[in-house]
C-alpha cells in the first residue's frame, strides 16, 4: 500500500523509468553504497506525462514507509521543478548542480541533500520504495532548503493537483 493512499486522493498521471519498474526489485545502482548495502546511491531516470494542464511545478520524492521507525524514511526530495520539466536523468539526485535550473534537494532522513539508495536492515523483509512525482498548482512552495521532507509533504498537501507513483522494492538478506 502506498502511503499516499492515506492522504487526499488526487488524480494520477503517467510515471516511467528506464532504471526502475513498479513492483520490481531495485537494481544495484539504486541501492545504497553510503549505508553499505552494496549499491551506488544513483537516482533513477524518471519521465512523466499526462499531468493536469494547470500544473505550475513538480516535486519528486522517494519514501520508505516500511522503515523501522514511526515516521518511515525519506530517501529523496527534489523541490521546485518547473512545469516544463518532464524528466530527470539517471544520477540527477547526486547534487543540486545535477538538477534543472531552480530546483533543489532537501536533506533526506540521513541529513544528505541528495538521493540515498535503499538500505533496509538485513532480515527486515521487503521494503517498498515509493517514488512519486507531485504536480502542483504553484510555481514554488516557498520551502527553504533546510526544510524536512515531512514538512514538504505538509506544505504540498493543499497544492497537489495530481500524483504519479512507482513502487519498486528491495530486501537486504540476513
Amino acid at each position: 500500500m502506498s502511503p499516499y493512499d492515506q492522504i487526499a486522493v488526487v488524480p494520477g498521471f503517467t510515471l516511467t523509468s528506464t532504471d526502475v519498474a513498479d513492483g520490481e526489485e531495485l537494481p544495484t545502482p539504486q541501492v545504497s553504497g553510503i549505508f553499505g548495502a552494496g549499491g551506488a546511491d544513483t537516482s533513477p531516470q524518471l519521465s512523466w506525462s499526462g499531468f493536469p494542464a494547470e500544473t505550475k511545478s513538480f516535486v519528486v520524492t522517494m519514501y520508505d514507509a516500511d522503515a523501522p521507525t514511526a515516521s518511515g524514511f525519506w530517501h529523496w526530495a527534489v523541490v521546485d521543478l518547473a512545469a516544463d520539466v518532464t524528466s530527470l536523468a539517471t544520477g540527477a539526485g547526486d547534487s543540486d548542480s545535477s538538477l534543472p535550473s531552480g530546483a533543489f534537494h532537501l536533506k533526506n532522513d540521513a541529513s544528505l541533500a541528495r538521493f540515498l539508495g535503499a538500505a533496509p536492515p538485513a532480515g527486515h523483509g521487503k521494503h517498498s520504495y515509493h517514488i512519486a512525482v507531485h504536480a502542483l498548482d504553484v510555481e514554488s512552495l516557498g520551502v527553504e532548503a533546510s526544510a524536512t521532507p515531512g514538512f514538504l509533504g505538509f506544505t504540498m498537501s493543499g497544492h497537489t493537483l495530481a500524483r504519479a507513483v512507482i513502487s519498486p522494492w528491495w530486501e537486504a538478506v540476513a
